[in-house]
This record gives C-alpha cells, structure tokens and sequence, in this order.
C-alpha cells in the first residue's frame, strides 16, 4: 500500500468517526431534558473546558500545537460559530429534529454561495443546478412549517447555517489552520447563556446533566476535531459526505427514542437536499480525479 492510499484510508476512518460523532449531538440534547439557555451553557462550558484541556496537553507534546484564535480572521471565525452555536441550540428547541438537520445541510451551498460573493469562485453550472434544487427543498420543508409553531425554528437553523458557512469561507480565504477555532467561540454563547440563566428565577434546569456534559466533554470535541482533521488526507467532497450522516441518522436516532416522526414534506424536502449534495460531491470526487489524472499524463513524472 502506498504512502498517498494509507493517508486516504485514514483520513477516510478520522472523518467517518468525527461525522458518526456528531449524529448522536442533537439526540444527546434532547435527553438531557432542560430549557434552551440552561442546555446551551453546559453544553458549550464543557466543550469550552475540554478544548482547553486538549490543546494545553498537545502545547505539552509538541510546541507545533495550532493556535487557538489565529488573528483577526479566527476572531470572525469564532464570532461565527458562537452565533451559529446559539441560533442552533434555539432551533433545537422550536422546530423538529428533521427539519433542523435537513436545513443545516444547506450550509454546504451557503458556502459556495458566499465564495462566489467574496472570493470570486464562480461556482460551476453543476453546483448551480444542486444549489436550485435544495433551494426548492428547503422552500418544501419551511412551506410544511407555516401555521404549525415551527416557523422560527426553522429560521433559526437557516442562520445556523449561514453562520457555518461564513465561518469555512472566512478559514478558507485565511489559510490559517482552523481546528480549535470553532471550539473556543463557544465563549460567547456560553457568556449569553450564563447571564440569561442567573437572571432567571428558576436558575440552571437540566432533569439529566449527565447527557449534556459527555455531550459538550466528549462528541462535540471530538466531532469537531475530527472533521476539520479530515481535509488534510481526503477532498472537500468526500468530507462533506461524512457530514450527510448527521442529515440522514439523527432523525432516525430522535424517531427510535421519541418517536418524533417526520412530517411528508419534511421528507420530500429532505430527500430533494440529500440526493442534490450527494450527486454534487460524487460529481465533484470524479471530476478532482479526472483533472488529476489529466495532470498526470501532461506532467508525467
């Protein structure tokens, strides 16, 4: 085996563990049983911690360790998760779990949107296609949710979106290694949320802290980290593929524990946003390979 097949094959089983992490986020939420302000600070002090903790043992090991907030743009980069951290906690608790995760993956087109805008990346006509086709499912899923309460939710993951989606093209026009970036602009809705539950009368409600700490401690570090490890060993297309787990199985996860099932258009919707970003990242893996092998040929070594 290769040197170039054994870093595919890892980073193929890094990002497969980073993306099976992150399916189990929102069911984890719901266990623990609280209100939104009260889950989004445990949530996001324990993560905060735990990346803390980590990059301290890897300053240890080696003084290579990235930094945590690499100058302005990992300033905009944090401030863009944090946003995205809340509105998604907030979209947890207003609309279904289906429609949370079938609108998140529009951030993939969000990204290529905001790239064209701001990095002059023209996207090409086969991502426009893709683009207008989870335009229209997303428009089914938020249709279905007029008149029935899920409306703001919905909205809200809409936002959580965009704000991921600025966050990877503010990392990618840096060039700066992003890795604990997303981690640590946790602080802010931490800060938010820390201020909203002291004002309250009730104070902290969590019927099960347990879930929500192994939750901010262990799958958000690990997701997190394991993801933005993935591009270093494969292509963009094929870490975006491991995202589509989360899309496909934490309904099924919430469905097998709570019984919340799918409304029809959610499904509809959400099928139209899978199949049109698993076409695009095939169609992207094969066209990468096809110019590579071109290149091969041309420049032969």
């Amino acid at each position: 085996m290769s040197g170039h097949e054994a870093n595919h094959i890892k980073g193929l089983l890094i990002t497969g563990i980073g993306g099976l992490a992150l399916t189990v986020d929102i069911p984890l939420i719901r266990l623990a049983n609280g209100d939104a302000w009260s889950i989004l600070m445990a949530r996001t002090g324990t993560t905060f911690v735990a990346a803390l903790v980590i990059w301290m043992i890897w300053r240890l090991i080696t003084p290579s360790a990235p930094k945590l907030i690499p100058g302005r743009a990992g300033l905009a980069v944090s401030a863009l998760y944090g946003i995205g951290s809340i509105t998604f906690i907030t979209a947890v608790f207003h609309t279904t779990t289906a429609n949370l995760v079938f609108i998140l993956a529009f951030n993939t087109m969000f990204a290529a949107m905001l790239s064209w805008i701001f990095l002059g990346e023209r996207p090409r006509p086969a991502t426009l296609l893709a683009m207008a086709v989870m335009v229209v499912g997303v428009l089914i899923i938020v249709g279905d949710s007029i008149g029935s309460g899920n409306l703001f939710g919905d909205l809200m993951a809409a936002c959580s979106a965009l704000a991921v989606a600025g966050a990877i093209t503010i990392s990618r026009a840096s060039g700066e290694d992003m890795g604990f970036t997303a981690l640590i602009g946790v602080v802010l809705p931490f800060a938010i949320a820390l201020t909203m539950v002291a004002r309250s009368d009730n104070g902290l409600q969590i019927d099960a802290p347990w879930w929500i700490i192994l939750n901010g401690a262990v799958i958000m570090p690990l997701s997190f980290y394991c993801l933005a490890a993935g591009p270093r060993y494969i292509t963009g297309p094929e870490v975006a593929m491991f995202y589509l787990l989360e899309t496909v199985l934490a309904p099924i996860w919430v469905w097998l524990i709570f019984e919340e099932a799918p409304t029809r258009n959610s499904l509809i919707g959400g099928t139209l946003l899978v199949v049109a970003l698993v076409a695009h990242s095939i169609w992207q893996l094969l066209s990468g390979r096809r110019r590579r092998a071109t290149t091969a040929v041309k420049h032969p070594a």
